[in-house]
């Protein structure tokens, strides 16, 4: 069935001399793969490799057969132009890291228009503030609503967040958990909007440990989660 549809690329991958095999989210049907024969090898055609960057965000032509198996797209337009995300060193750096954890992430080919909008806006917002140094670790507590693990906030007060209930208690749990400064620092992601990220002062180390806390997290909560292999990059910008 052909039908147009807002989508948002996660990955792109060269197939043979002249092909790419993309995966996208789509608003229309969630997780789609594209193969796009000959893109990179036409100069006149209306693909064009260069579209299909990590996180470009863009309005499909397509046809879903939605059988499990590749589809096709057959017009592609840019739905909303980065000012300076595939340019700007450090938000580079962080979109490839995104990317590639939405990848991992998000797996379902079924629409949730409330998670789209939420890449949407966010991905936007990057591309046009500069204050951005936490901007994947409160990026990545918010994706958690939508994948379901979002952490309930019902005990705030207590000293301890039990990672693996996804919730703070007063005794110390048997497994993994954020305690002290760390639980300090996690807190002050929560119940914020993107505006308040430049509010939060959190230096290299802090950053950096606060970012493997939640990757724990994610690896807890989501079957078959790998660890990012650009995270060893984005700590490198972070230096």
């Amino acid at each position: 069935m052909q039908l147009t549809t807002q989508a948002i690329v996660f990955s792109s991958i060269k197939y043979g001399e002249s092909s790419l095999i993309v995966k996208a989210f789509t608003a229309s049907d969630g997780v789609k793969t594209y193969m796009l024969k000959g893109v990179l090898a036409s100069r006149k055609g209306r693909l064009k490799g260069a579209y299909f960057q990590p996180l470009t965000q863009l309005e499909l032509v397509v046809n879903h057969r939605n059988k499990g198996t590749l589809e096709h797209i057959r017009e592609v337009r840019i739905n909303y132009p980065y000012q300076d995300l595939h340019t700007h060193t450090v938000k580079r750096t962080i979109s490839l890291f995104l990317a590639e954890m939405l990848a991992h992430s998000i797996r379902e080919e079924e629409r949730n228009q409330e998670l789209y909008n939420y890449l949407e806006a966010a991905l936007q917002w990057l591309d046009t503030h500069e204050h951005i140094a936490n901007f994947h670790i409160f990026f990545l507590l918010e994706l958690t609503r939508y994948l379901g693990f979002y952490p309930d906030i019902s005990g705030w007060k207590h000293p301890y967040f039990d990672l693996l209930e996804g919730c703070f208690t007063g005794n110390l749990p048997n497994g993994p958990s954020i305690s002290g400064p760390e639980l300090e620092h996690f807190k002050s992601f929560l119940g914020i909007e993107f505006d308040g990220l430049a509010e939060i002062r959190l230096g290299q180390k802090s950053r950096n440990s606060l970012l493997d806390i939640l990757l724990q997290y994610y690896k807890i909560h989501l079957e078959g989660f790998n660890t990012p292999r650009s995270l060893a990059v984005l700590n490198e910008v972070f230096r």
